[in-house]
């Protein structure tokens, strides 16, 4: 057994899939399932299962591993710094999970301008629901997390972002793209295109339109804005999206954003991290990574 089966265990865990574990380590596949088979013979038993759609299992077994490698690994990356860097220097990993909306159209330039900082540091980022997020942060799976409309937790730390402004998005020939005024009452029984339920961001959405008196006919519910966009472009109806989100839409002329006046609906997002009290702390890298999400994306 080596530290780097355990890690190519705990990716294949956190991706639940073959070839990301494989492209994370550089491996091939056969490599990642020659790993794990070796770990399996080692303890005597499963560690992960496949079910009939080759989809991922991880036994019992394997949580139990997953989880006391994952803190090893951790702490061993710690002790790695400590040996090998000087405290103001900047190395190693870091794992920031966010929702897909931020970190596709808000995190890139501060992570451009972060790794340009900071060359040493190895950066992966993570597209996971807010509930993962919020578990992955508590579990110490990420780093970082950065999530919409963020909930206080007594275990996590919480930085507040510049939010979102909320815009009503439609195709360029629908007939709120043309009018003079777009208010949320414009939206009474429009065709509405909105986030599946338990996603926060459809929760404000909903008690936007409440507060008002509009109702809308829900048409669709998607758990991605990407897929949310395109079907909005396809005419399937209208929704209400982070404008951060639209910016490549709009400048394609594919989709038009319009203020919801007269009064602007804004969507708080904040960064969430483990406190240290209980054992560990934020990484030099990840405390660097923190300070300049805070600097460039800070309220």
């Amino acid at each position: 057994m080596t530290v780097e089966s355990l890690k190519t265990f705990c990716d294949l865990v956190d991706t639940a899939s073959f070839p990301r574990a494989a492209r994370l380590n550089f491996v091939t596949q056969s490599a990642v399932s020659q790993q794990l088979r070796t770990l399996e013979r080692r303890y005597g038993c499963r560690l992960v299962d496949r079910g009939p759609r080759r989809d991922l299992r991880v036994t019992d077994a394997g949580k139990l591993l997953y989880t006391e490698a994952k803190a090893a690994l951790e702490r061993l990356t710690l002790v790695e710094q400590r040996l090998r860097h000087r405290p103001d220097v900047v190395a190693g990993p870091v794992t920031i999970a966010s929702v897909t909306s931020v970190g596709l159209h808000t995190l890139p330039e501060p992570m451009k301008s972060f790794l340009r900082a900071y060359p040493q540091v190895n950066l992966r980022l993570l597209y996971r629901r807010t509930d993962e997020i919020y578990q992955a942060c508590l579990d110490r799976t990420v780093d970082l997390g950065i999530v919409a409309i963020p909930a206080r937790r007594p275990q996590l730390e919480l930085v507040r972002l510049r939010p979102d402004e909320l815009v009503l998005a439609c195709p360029p020939a629908h007939p709120l793209a043309r009018a003079a005024r777009v208010t949320p009452a414009s939206l009474r029984d429009a065709r509405f295109i909105a986030f599946d339920r338990d996603i926060p961001t459809r929760r404000l959405v909903d008690r936007f339109l409440r507060a008002r008196r509009v109702p809308v006919v829900i048409a669709m519910e998607l758990d991605n804005i990407e897929t949310i966009k395109r079907s909005v472009e396809a005419g399937l109806g209208v929704s209400i999206l982070p404008r951060p989100a639209l910016e490549n839409e709009i400048k394609a002329g594919t989709l038009v954003a319009r203020p919801l006046g007269p009064t602007r609906l804004q969507r708080p997002i904040g960064i969430i991290y483990r406190r240290s009290a209980g054992g560990g702390e934020l990484s030099v890298a990840a405390r660097a990574l923190l300070e300049v999400l805070r600097r460039d994306l800070g309220a």
